[in-house]
């Protein structure tokens, strides 16, 4: 077979580096354009400066409508409008990073129906589907802590999130909270019980427990790390902790990367790596998950990268072992 033709839009950005960085690696696939308007002939390891002896290659304004398969890496709201200015072949894939078609009433553009691709929920769509949306880093880490509640419809209380990300999560533009002397040495919250991630995650677990009335309090924090997602989610249980491990170690005995373990966790444990940890611990009648995330590789490009891995047919885990990253 011949190596899968790839395509990048928005090619500046941090889940576009990571892509980038990723695909040169990966044995099957051949990164054949990289756009971005800003950047246009200019060479990708002047953005991207640890690819400097990795990749001869320039940033384009022009597209090829005949790649294999196209990554959107661009801001929310903007997968659609250039989607309406591009056309691509009927045999490209799409993967989309941004945020347009997440939800079920959003996910048909243009005769593309677009499949929430979180791979410990829908497997199996994933693999036959051709275009995906790519879910959210917070969005991810929390699912992966309720997704196993949910199938067994034993979400029946109010579930409070706590989760803090690194400043990669705020992407490259420059704004108040995201300049060196604000986010060093400080911490914040921001968008408390509002955040936009809070849709896909309902919509999830939903799909499993469709009598899930409570409410998802969640109150996302901005931490001064560049890299990473720590999240702390409670709600009510009656089984023992023991019994909690059972039923999480059964719902992903054949996920690739995401894994239940028995000791504390910390975020470097996940950093540079396409792995979720989960961790339970029980106190009184709450059951305490923990669920830890890069969100930039299984929160954005690692997983795009497991969902187009499922939808060529190759194993899920090509070119995503540890790699090395300059942040």
């Amino acid at each position: 077979m011949e190596n899968i033709k790839v395509g990048i839009i928005g090619g500046a950005g941090y889940t576009a580096g990571e892509l980038i960085r990723l695909l040169i690696n990966h044995p099957e696939t051949e990164i054949d354009f990289v756009f971005s308007t800003s950047n246009a002939g200019n060479k990708i390891s002047k953005v991207h400066q640890d690819l400097v002896g990795s990749l001869d290659l320039k940033f384009t304004d022009t597209v090829n409508p005949d790649v294999d398969v196209l990554f959107l890496c661009l801001g929310h709201g903007n997968s659609v409008k250039f989607l309406s200015n591009n056309a691509f072949s009927k045999n490209t894939k799409i993967i989309d990073l941004g945020n347009d078609f997440r939800l079920e009433a959003g996910k048909v553009f243009d005769n593309k129906t677009f499949v929430y691709g979180l791979p410990e929920l829908q497997k199996n769509d994933i693999e036959n589907a051709d275009y995906i949306a790519n879910p959210g880093c917070f969005a991810t880490a929390i699912q992966l802590a309720l997704l196993p509640l949910a199938d067994k419809d034993l979400l029946n209380d109010d579930v409070h999130i706590n989760a803090v990300t690194g400043a990669t999560g705020a992407g490259t533009s420059l704004s108040a909270t995201t300049h060196y002397t604000w986010r060093d040495n400080n911490f914040s919250y921001y968008k408390p019980f509002t955040h936009q991630h809070l849709g896909e995650i309902n919509q999830s677990v939903k799909q499993l427990q469709n009598n899930f009335s409570s409410e998802i309090l969640f109150m996302p924090n901005r931490g001064n790390f560049s890299r990473g997602i720590f999240a702390t989610v409670y709600t009510d249980f009656e089984g023992t902790v023991e019994e909690a491990k059972t039923l999480y170690k059964e719902y992903y005995k054949d996920a690739a990367f995401t894994f239940v373990s028995d000791d504390n966790l910390h975020l470097k444990q996940v950093v540079n790596t396409n792995k979720c940890l989960i961790h339970l611990h029980k106190h009184n009648n709450k059951l305490l998950i923990t669920s830890i995330i890069d969100n930039l590789l299984k929160g954005a490009s690692g997983q795009a990268i497991q969902n187009m891995n499922l939808m060529f047919g190759l194993e899920e885990t090509t070119g995503l072992g540890l790699k090395g990253t300059y942040f």
